[in-house]
C-alpha cells in the first residue's frame, strides 16, 4: 500500500540500476518502491556487506497477482489485509519465531488476529505503519473545511480533489464517511450507502493518484487542493516547503493501517539471510530510520519508546483522539467485492 519516496521514473531506473549491480543475490524482497533504504536494515548490511535484491510492486494486489503467477521472491511485505490471501493460496510458511529474538518487542495490537498467528506458527511478522487521512493546501482551503469528510462529495472541489487508486484506502474513506468504523462485518447495507457515496465522491475527483509522487506534483500545482493520503507524502511535501497540513480528526475519523513481512514457501534464496533481513528491521535502530526517511511508526513497541514525542507529533504519527477505521484482515470475498466494486465506479458505472 505505501510508495513511500517521492522519486521520478529516472531516479527509479536508476536505483533498479544500482542495486542490480550491487545486491545480494541470495536474498530477494518483494517490495514497495521505496522500501530498498538501508536505514532500516542496517544490521543486514553490516552482517552480508550489501543490500538484498529488491523488487517492487505498486499495490498490495498487483503484487499478489504476481506472485501468484509463479514470481520467485524469499519475503514480500503485504499490509494486513492481504495475509489471508496469501495463506489460503499456500505461498507462505510460518516465521520461526525461535530466530526472531524481538518478536516479542512487537505491540500486541499488531499481533492479535489468528490470521497472523494461529496453532500452525506465526504466519506474519508486523514493521511499519501509520494513518491515511485528509492532506490539504493550506493557502486554499480552510481547516474548517476539512472538518468533516463530506468535503469529498463538496462541489465547491469539483475537479479539485483526489483519493488513492486502490481498493483498501478509498473504501476505508467510504466506510468512514457513512459512519462505519469497523470493517469487518460490512452489512449489505453499509456497502450500499458507502458505494453510493463513493459515486458521489468520484464526481468531484480529478485523477486517482497512484503513487505519492504523483499526488504531490498534483498538489504542488494546485490542481489538487484536498486528497485521501499517507504520512509520507504529506511529509516530502512539507520538506519542500509546500503549504499542506494533514487533518487527522474529522468528524467521522481517519483509518489507520499496517503492514509486515511474509515468509514465501519453497523460497529461492537462503533462509537464514530472510531472518537476518527480518531482525533488522525489527532493530531499534530501524524505528528512526522508518521515522525519519517515510514518516511510519515501527511495531517495534520497545523501540518506539527511544523515540520523543515532540518527532511523532512532527511527523502526524502521535496518537490522537478520535474514531480510527483500523485496516485489519476482513473476510477476502467482502475485499474482492469491494475491488470489482471500485473498479465500476471509476469507470462510471
Amino acid at each position: 500500500m505505501r510508495l513511500t519516496h517521492l522519486i521520478s521514473s529516472t531516479a527509479i531506473a536508476l536505483s533498479f540500476a544500482t542495486l542490480a549491480h550491487a545486491a545480494d543475490p541470495d536474498l530477494t524482497v518483494f517490495d514497495w518502491a521505496g522500501f530498498e533504504n538501508q536505514a532500516l536494515i542496517e544490521a543486514y548490511v553490516a552482517k552480508n556487506g550489501q543490500m538484498p535484491t529488491y523488487s517492487f510492486f505498486g499495490d498490495d494486489d498487483e503484487a499478489f497477482q504476481k506472485v501468484s503467477n509463479g514470481f520467485k521472491a524469499d519475503v514480500a511485505h503485504p499490509c494486513a489485509q492481504m495475509v489471508q490471501k496469501y495463506r489460503d493460496a499456500g505461498l507462505i510458511e510460518p516465521w520461526d519465531v525461535s530466530k526472531i529474538p524481538l518478536y516479542g518487542e512487537i505491540g500486541e495490537r499488531y499481533k492479535n488476529s489468528k490470521i497472523f498467528a494461529d496453532e500452525g506458527g506465526v504466519w506474519y511478522i508486523p514493521t511499519d505503519g501509520a494513518y491515511t487521512a485528509v492532506a490539504y493546501n493550506t493557502d486554499l482551503v480552510k481547516a474548517d473545511q476539512v472538518a468533516s469528510l463530506q468535503v469529498f462529495t463538496d462541489p465547491a472541489f469539483a475537479g479539485k480533489i483526489s483519493l488513492p487508486d486502490n481498493t483498501d484506502d478509498t473504501w476505508s474513506l467510504a466506510l468512514l464517511a457513512t459512519g462505519v468504523s469497523d470493517w469487518t462485518n460490512v452489512t449489505d447495507e453499509q456497502f450500499a450507502a458507502a458505494a453510493a457515496w463513493l459515486r458521489l465522491a468520484h464526481a468531484n475527483v480529478r485523477t486517482y493518484w497512484a503513487d505519492p509522487s504523483e499526488l504531490a506534483q498534483l498538489m504542488k500545482t494546485g490542481e489538487v487542493v484536498i486528497a485521501w493520503t499517507w504520512n509520507d507524502g504529506v511529509a516530502n511535501l512539507k520538506r519542500e516547503g509546500v503549504p499542506v497540513a494533514f487533518q487527522r480528526t474529522p468528524k467521522e475519523g481517519v483509518a489507520n493501517w499496517f503492514c509486515g513481512y511474509v515468509n514465501f514457501k519453497d523460497a529461492p534464496g537462503s533462509e537464514e539471510k530472510a531472518y537476518d533481513f527480518i531482525n533488522a528491521w525489527l532493530d531499534h535502530g530501524s524505528a528512526k530510520g522508518l521515522l525519519e526517511n517515510f514518516g511510519y511508526v515501527h511495531a517495534n513497541d520497545v523501540a518506539m519508546k527511544d523515540i520523543p514525542m515532540e518527532e511523532l507529533k512532527a511527523a502526524d504519527v502521535d496518537p490522537i483522539d478520535g474514531t480510527l477505521l483500523s485496516q485489519v484482515p476482513i473476510d477476502p470475498a467482502m475485499r474482492d467485492r469491494m475491488t470489482q466494486e471500485f473498479e465500476m465506479i471509476k469507470s462510471g458505472f
